[in-house]
């Protein structure tokens, strides 16, 4: 059976909207949660950015569900040494219920530190690399690593979960997906491709959970959530490379200009019509999917969970 999960976007709220909105969606029925690790948001109107690791911690005391992230990327920004502490100390925190979900980032987040964006298949060997490293780190034995893209000395983690911590891997195209199959324990994606699915399941991803999900924008107004949606989120339709290389907030709204309100509301999921929600996270089932989150765009927080609570999730467990 599909789990249902909420997804919380740290591009948009603020680290204590967060774990209110992880209580209201355990509240709501959902089973678990994923949180996004980014340094910059999208652009300046989604206007948050907290960091990830701290809003976890608070979590583990605020709410029983699982967590995971959605995704962290531990090949520039943050040296996967670091990567393999805050997960390891997230596992302990969670007791067990933690997953660490990666990817090869974006320049928006992982620039600031200065120096060239690697080119694609580059971060693909850097993500391979790190996930060795993490995985090493997590055993809490004495690690030395002298690789093409990170060298680790002398480091021990003393504070480690009794379990190792499963690492899914991110993917949106045919490469990332096929390395994600060979390195990672389960595969995450936010469009409903059975193709992609299908292509990590004969990459080594047999029998390991495919997560993924989607954004809506719930609301009485079917024209207002779309506005609303339009205003928060128009990155989400550009097209290709563009979310992996353009360097800041300023260069996404630059892009953004030509994502029409139009093309929102054919994209995302808006208004309060049961069928319309029902058929979106169902694509995701049907596509294979073992986690579908959801998040919720804007402000309309308590009347989504409302929603989902009494009429979604009754609906989608039902089927």
């Amino acid at each position: 059976m599909t789990d249902f999960g909420y997804f919380l976007s740290c591009e948009e709220f603020g680290p204590a909207e967060l774990v209110e909105q992880a209580r209201m969606a355990e509240q709501a029925g959902f089973t678990s949660l994923s949180i996004s690790d980014h340094y910059h948001p999208w652009n300046d109107e989604q206007g948050q950015s907290p960091f990830v690791w701290s809003v976890i911690g608070a979590l583990s005391q605020a709410v029983s569900l699982p967590v995971e992230t959605a995704v962290t990327c531990p090949t520039v920004r943050i040296h996967p040494a670091v990567v393999a502490q805050a997960a390891a100390t997230s596992a302990v925190l969670l007791d067990g219920r933690f997953r660490l979900g990666l990817g090869s980032g974006e320049a928006l987040n992982e620039h600031i530190v200065g120096g060239p964006w690697p080119a694609a298949h580059v971060r693909q060997e850097m993500l391979e690399e790190a996930v060795a490293v993490i995985r090493e780190l997590l055993t809490g034995k004495e690690v030395n690593h002298y690789g093409h893209h990170y060298t680790v000395e002398n480091a021990r983690l003393y504070t480690v979960p009794d379990e190792p911590v499963p690492i899914d891997i991110s993917g949106f195209g045919p490469q990332a997906t096929a390395l994600a199959g060979r390195i990672g324990d389960g595969y995450i994606t936010m469009t409903p491709d059975t193709d992609m699915v299908t292509q990590f399941r004969k990459s080594g991803g047999a029998g390991k959970p495919v997560l993924g999900g989607t954004k809506v924008c719930w609301g009485p107004d079917r024209e207002a959530a779309a506005a609303t949606a339009h205003r928060l989120w128009p990155n989400e339709q550009l097209p290709g490379e563009l979310a992996h290389i353009l360097p800041s907030p300023r260069h996404f709204e630059q892009a953004s200009q030509l994502v029409t309100q139009d093309m929102t509301a054919e994209s995302v999921t808006c208004g309060d019509d049961l069928d319309e929600h029902v058929r979106t996270l169902q694509s995701y089932v049907d596509a294979g999917f073992d986690t579908v989150y959801v998040a919720q765009i804007g402000p309309e927080q308590r009347g989504f969970f409302d929603f989902y609570r009494a009429k979604v999730l009754p609906e989608l467990t039902r089927s």
